[in-house]
């Protein structure tokens, strides 16, 4: 098929964004054909138009949280798959073009929130200006609207600036997690320490609905790892719910578990099953609900069913 594997990468730009250096972990991408675009739906519809084959973005942040544009972005307009996720440390700098007075500075709205003591502690009076992405901001201080910027050390050498401080994040172990989407095809085989990721929009008329959603997990030995609700735009009151599950569609306790979302839930929308980027191991399921005991029961249920 065109564009499996990938050699076409969209990703949030312009050069040196924090999104380029998680992308440069991809091998595909280093051998691959990179596109800077100026938004995360932008790129993101870049792969719907098929103006790329997959697109960089983030989506989780281990201080601000997860990243609103892109999870909005996933669930309007024609299905996308995550296919693989980068966790990369993010360390910042402030940069600018010479040594001076530093009046205001740019950058991107979650990384001024990582830094904010250093900059209220060091520079209280400078006017902060927020931009679409960190290298952005220091095209910004290259171009002279703004005198520094705080970005990655990569944006900082791109552009030629000078470093003015480094390491200058409030919580140094902070990181980004980037998903790799691309169009829907067939998930990436399990690995035994994988991702699956959904959007399930409960009937809001029903007592207990997202209690349902829970049980349906829960009872199948399946760890929720992440859950978050997201208005749908409809009213007040109405919110779709975005979960990360440990798991594999493929699994016979994954996939048992999305049947029972698919029966209670007004609607499931699949986001993929993919590795995850961690060293960490999985939680283990609770005795009698491992892969293998789901595969034995129902080969028994089989044979019962066969007269076996």
């Amino acid at each position: 098929m065109p564009g499996v594997p990938p050699s076409r990468f969209a990703y949030l730009g312009p050069s040196g964004t924090f999104t380029e250096a998680a992308l440069l972990r991809l091998p595909a991408a280093q051998r691959g054909t990179r596109i800077p675009m100026r938004n995360v739906p932008e790129a993101l519809d870049a792969v719907r138009g098929d103006d790329a084959d997959a697109a960089l973005v983030p989506i989780e942040n281990s201080v601000e949280g997860s990243v609103p544009v892109t999870l909005d972005a996933l669930v309007s307009g024609d299905p996308l798959v995550i296919t693989a996720e980068v966790v990369l440390p993010v360390g910042f700098v402030l940069a600018a073009r010479t040594p001076g007075e530093v009046t205001s500075i740019a950058s991107h709205p979650h990384a001024l929130a990582q830094v904010r003591r250093f900059l209220r502690t060091n520079y209280p009076d400078a006017a902060i200006v927020e931009v679409l992405s960190t290298a952005a901001a220091a095209r910004d201080v290259v171009a002279g609207r703004a005198d520094a910027c705080v970005c990655a050390p990569l944006a900082a050498e791109v552009n030629g600036l000078t470093v003015l401080d480094e390491d200058i994040a409030d919580n140094p172990g902070a990181a980004t997690r980037f998903a790799l989407v691309s169009r829907p095809s067939p998930p990436p085989p399990p690995t035994g320490n994988d991702v699956t990721s959904l959007v399930v929009y409960i009937a809001h008329d029903k007592v207990g609905a997202l209690l349902s959603v829970l049980t349906e997990l829960a009872v199948r030995g399946v760890n929720l790892t992440r859950i978050e609700s997201r208005p749908t735009g409809e009213r007040l009151g109405r919110y779709a719910f975005y979960l990360d599950c440990t798991g594999h569609v493929t699994e016979e306790r994954v996939g048992e578990a999305l049947m029972g979302l698919k029966r209670v839930c007004a609607e499931v929308r699949f986001l993929g099953s993919y590795p995850r980027d961690t060293d960490e191991n999985p939680v283990a399921p609770p005795i009698g609900l491992g892969n293998h005991d789901f595969a034995d029961a129902t080969r028994w249920l089989q044979g019962l069913r066969s007269g076996g």
